[in-house]
């Protein structure tokens, strides 16, 4: 998880291009004082009035506020809306923009009235209309010189005309041209019309329009990923579903891998924009070095930030940072759980396509030896999970001095460790009732041992899984750790 705050900060050497549809959003804050006598309609009492660039200009305002440059390129009217949003765009830190002035086109405008931090309506004033190719030969124009110096793309589609089918063809071949990943956030029920992006990232109502399929289950939104997948030739699919997180789908194999992650909001106040701050997120993720599904952890993190906030969101890279964090100290904490709690864990992860690694050990006094152990186990699998001896079993194996540290002390060190995603205790002599229970797929032991040596290795073997012996670093273990210790303190004369 630590890897993760590297990834933010290294957020602000990220370049994002974002193309798609510009809108004001305008927020009238008020109080309902009354009914009114013409009409069975509320009296809203106007006292505040707050504007704010949404759609695509929100994508980029995302991308400048977690710390990273955006490139903005939309549509605006020649009218007082368009002004407000090129103005505001102008004046937000870490945003460059580009504007194509249509004449004859309507700046969209969603004014929402607020009483109490609650939205009572909306009402909206927009052109959908798609852009005249002339109009797309300017945006396409300013596109190339823009991607040259960029790391991804993202087309944020809100339906208003800017990403047609022209210009989203000539975008995508541009960035594929250029070597660019794409991120597009679409808004359309074809999804074949996102052919060749990298990622589209619906949300399950957009994801079951687009296929039919109802994705209210785990097994159904993975469905109709993989059907928008085969539809945009092989792209990967993230469906965002509100409270139930996000469904990651990535064409690895005949089957493909599905990723399910819970939702990270512990609060939702509004939703609105929340999948701009995705893509924006995904994006520098992506830009930052993050592999698929940290990409995904940390855009489903900053999306928990999004709807806990009122109104169209751009969140902090700070706001980011302490969440992570949070998650940091809270995992430490929940990484240690019962052999019954961890088998199901580990049967999660086996149905997301998760390679699980088994070490086990006493682990008393951690020392070097321990730790290049556990890398060497992680690198075996996709999770590694580490179970101990308790206390009891210590004594039995080592002595009635030892443990030094206790079974919870050892789970604790265990645990803050980034490299090991799970920690359970056993009580008996030997692991093989845990391994029968967690079923991993690679057993690993110290080189000390012969693979034959190892117990519940023929177990795992049948399974289909197999032993790795991780090479010893001499010089280190507990009981000479113990001698160096006690020499230091009483030094011989």
């Amino acid at each position: 998880m630590s890897s993760l705050l590297d990834r933010i900060v290294a957020f602000a050497d990220a370049k994002i291009v974002v193309l798609g549809d510009a809108m004001l959003d305008r927020y009238l804050l008020g109080n309902v004082i009354r009914i009114s006598p013409e009409a069975p309609a509320p009296i809203f009492e106007i006292g505040q009035e707050e504007l704010r660039i949404g759609g695509a200009c929100n994508v980029a305002r995302n991308v400048a506020s977690l710390g990273g440059h955006a490139r903005l390129l939309s549509v605006v009217g020649l009218d007082p809306a368009g002004e407000a949003v090129a103005k505001i765009a102008s004046e937000t830190p870490g945003i460059a923009a580009a504007w194509v002035r249509d004449p004859k086109r309507k700046t969209t405008v969603k004014t929402r009235f607020l009483a109490s931090g609650q939205q009572m309506f909306r009402a909206d004033q927009e052109s959908r209309d798609d852009i005249v190719p002339e109009i797309v030969d300017e945006l396409m124009a300013a596109l190339d010189p823009a991607l040259a110096a960029a790391h991804c793309l993202v087309c944020s589609d809100y339906s208003k005309g800017v990403l047609t089918s022209q210009s989203l063809r000539r975008a995508i071949s541009s960035a594929r041209r250029l070597e660019k990943r794409i991120i597009i956030d679409p808004k359309s029920m074809d999804m074949r019309r996102y052919a060749g992006a990298t990622v589209v990232t619906p949300n399950a109502r957009e994801a079951s329009s687009a296929t039919g399929i109802n994705c209210d289950t785990d097994d159904g939104v993975a469905a109709a990923a993989r059907a928008i997948s085969s539809m945009t030739e092989g792209g990967i699919v993230i469906v965002t579903r509100g409270s139930l997180g996000m469904t990651i789908f990535e064409p690895d194999g005949a089957a493909g891998r599905v990723t399910h992650l819970p939702t990270e909001s512990r609060e939702v106040n509004d939703v609105t924009g929340a999948g701009d701050t995705v893509v924006a997120a995904l994006a520098l993720a992506l830009a930052a070095g993050s592999p698929m599904i940290e990409a995904a952890q940390l855009a489903n993190a900053a999306a928990g930030i999004a709807v806990a906030t009122h109104g169209t969101a751009a969140v902090e890279a700070s706001r980011l940072l302490a969440a992570i964090q949070d998650s940091i100290i809270e995992m430490e904490e929940t990484k240690v759980m019962s052999l019954e709690t961890a088998a199901k864990v580990a049967a999660s992860w086996r149905r997301n396509g998760r390679k699980i690694a088994f070490a086990n050990g006493c682990f008393d006094l951690l020392h070097p030896g321990h730790l290049s152990l556990l890398r060497f186990a992680r690198r075996q699998g996709d999770k590694l999970v580490v179970a101990i001896n308790s206390d009891e079993s210590t004594r039995r194996l080592k002595g009635p001095n030892r443990p030094v540290w206790t079974e919870g002390e050892r789970c604790g060190m265990l645990a803050a460790l980034g490299i090991v995603d799970l920690v359970m205790v056993f009580a008996e002599d030997t692991p093989l009732r845990a391994i029968e229970a967690l079923r991993p797929d690679i057993l690993v032991k110290g080189a000390d041992y012969s693979e034959a040596e190892v117990v519940g290795g023929d177990f795992v073997k049948a399974l289909g899984g197999r032993v790795a012996l991780a090479p010893l670093e001499a010089g280190y273990s507990t009981t000479s750790a113990l001698l160096r210790a006690s020499s230091a303190v009483f030094p011989r004369n």
